[in-house]
């Protein structure tokens, strides 16, 4: 069982725009069936973590539909709308706590946190990140959310060209 964040980001190193929108990696050339794609990422993951602005931007764009089989924890300070089907768990709780969750909830499973990199960076900062998938865009975007706003030493694993991606798989290194 690991623990992964795997995202997308702009050459200069943004998730999002300021304004949350994606839109710009919906126009990038990605094959779905290929090296480090989704597809075959999401079949690993038992339990997943995610910021409210994720998902809002999910809810949003799935037309408030739940497109994720697997228990999810929403971290938020704010009552959002749950989707009608699907395993969706508002919390405020720390991440050690939501960890531990996952990690029962999962049954084995790995567990991926999904966005944003805040979130995942509190993950790192407990101990409780394994590993940083990242999947580079062929562009910048100038500001917005940053990929993992953090101070972390990470090993290259594993990289692959995915069409106009460059997919980079880290180990994330520990202080001994």
């Amino acid at each position: 069982m690991a623990t992964h964040y795997f995202t997308a980001t702009s050459l200069d190193g943004f998730i999002a725009t300021p304004e949350h929108s994606l839109d710009w990696l919906l126009r990038q050339d990605f094959d779905e069936r290929g090296a480090m794609a989704y597809p075959a990422f999401i079949e690993r993951i038992g339990a997943l973590a995610m910021g409210s602005s994720t998902y809002e931007w999910v809810m949003r764009h799935e037309n408030g539909a739940w497109g994720y089989t697997q228990p999810t924890w929403v971290f938020t300070h704010r009552d959002l709308a749950l989707p009608a089907t699907g395993d969706v768990r508002l919390t405020q709780a720390g991440v050690r706590e939501v960890h531990a969750q996952m990690v029962e909830a999962a049954a084995g499973r790995d567990l991926w946190i999904v966005g944003g990199g805040d979130l995942a960076g509190q993950f790192a900062d407990a101990g409780l990140l394994d590993e940083v998938w990242l999947q580079y865009a062929p562009v910048t975007l100038g500001a917005g959310s940053p990929v993992l706003p953090r101070v972390l030493d990470l090993e290259l694993i594993e990289v692959a060209r995915n069409r106009a991606f460059l997919c980079g798989r880290y180990r994330v290194l520990r202080a001994e």
